[in-house]
């Protein structure tokens, strides 16, 4: 049996995220073993005092150390593995000032046996040449379809409100927060509801994607972000931003749209994607989702290709 262990930050009000952790339960399903080391402390120093508990627990136990977002792999790196290291990379690590990427290129280059990107765009942007395309996948078994008034209901949320879910924390600035607020205040229309939800378990969160009428995202950049695709497994309407592979992602799916980062715009496309779920309900997100491959089982046996080859390869 192939032993892996997950090393990223533990910063999260929960503990690890929920996307590595998904992640790392999707592989387990092929008989491989998955440890997980999460690192508390923040910013680069915060970091760095792990890397001695890094190396501790590595302890040649294990068959490949899978380090996620840049700065878990930096302290991964300075723990010196003597073992294959595969490094995910996520959005925010294509947005890091120039300094940051050269290190990544650097760490790439020299220490990383394998890397991985979560879309073409961050792969272009980082100048990674070898490195793997693999998005995240989503559990399509957490996403059964539910019914939005029930949901409702037992959010406590009212029946009649049109509610525009922005699945992110306002304050993270990358999100853009305040275009979002500007183009639902523009549609004068005190029913429509701009509803933030974030700092809560995975599971509670998600209920709100059954409960609302579209999913806005105003990101000034992402990677491949799994507010859209989980979204689309719920088949809720999208209107979004064109970052990331978001255009990729909703391309064909009616009562999904891309916009500008006019709030006049932004406004407009809402206006559609409501007029879409008054009328028709639900996307095909989720049928786009499996035609994609983007299912978490899908996504595992990629991952897993990759761990077999740097084993192979050391």
């Amino acid at each position: 049996m192939i032993k892996i262990l997950f090393v990223s930050s533990g910063n999260n009000k929960f503990g690890i995220s929920p996307i590595v952790y998904n992640q790392g339960e999707s592989i387990k399903k092929y008989d491989i073993h998955i440890d997980y080391f999460t690192i508390v402390g923040k910013g680069i120093f915060g970091y760095l005092k792990n890397v001695f508990l890094i190396r501790n627990k590595i302890n040649n136990k294990y068959d490949i150390i899978h380090a996620h977002y840049s700065l878990s792999a930096l302290a991964t790196t300075l723990a010196s593995p003597n073992i294959p290291f595969v490094v995910s990379l996520m959005g925010t690590d294509s947005r890091m000032n120039i300094f940051w990427r050269m290190l990544i290129k650097i760490c790439y280059l020299a220490f990383w046996d394998h890397t991985i990107v979560k879309s073409k765009s961050m792969k272009e942007s980082l100048h990674l040449n070898k490195a793997s395309v693999i998005p995240n996948g989503v559990n399509l078994e957490k996403f059964e379809l539910r019914d939005k008034l029930e949901m409702r209901k037992k959010l406590g949320l009212l029946e009649n409100n049109k509610y525009i879910l922005f699945f992110s924390n306002p304050e993270r600035p990358e999100k853009n927060f305040s275009l979002a607020k500007n183009a639902v205040n523009n549609l004068k229309d005190d029913s429509i509801i701009l509803l933030p939800i974030f700092d809560k378990k995975h599971s509670e969160a998600i209920e709100y994607l059954y409960a609302s009428d579209i999913l806005l995202m105003t990101s000034l950049w992402e990677g491949s972000p799994n507010a859209i695709k989980e979204a689309m497994a719920c088949n809720l309407p999208i209107v979004s931003t064109d970052v990331g592979d978001v255009k990729w992602l909703i391309d064909g799916v009616d009562g999904c749209y891309l916009t500008s980062f006019d709030p006049n715009d932004v406004a407009e496309k809402i206006k559609l994607s409501l007029n879409f779920s008054d009328k028709v309900g639900r996307t095909k997100g989720r049928e786009r989702i499996i035609q994609l491959g983007l299912d978490s089982d899908t996504i595992a046996k990629k991952i897993i290709e990759v761990y077999n080859s740097v084993i192979k390869n050391d």
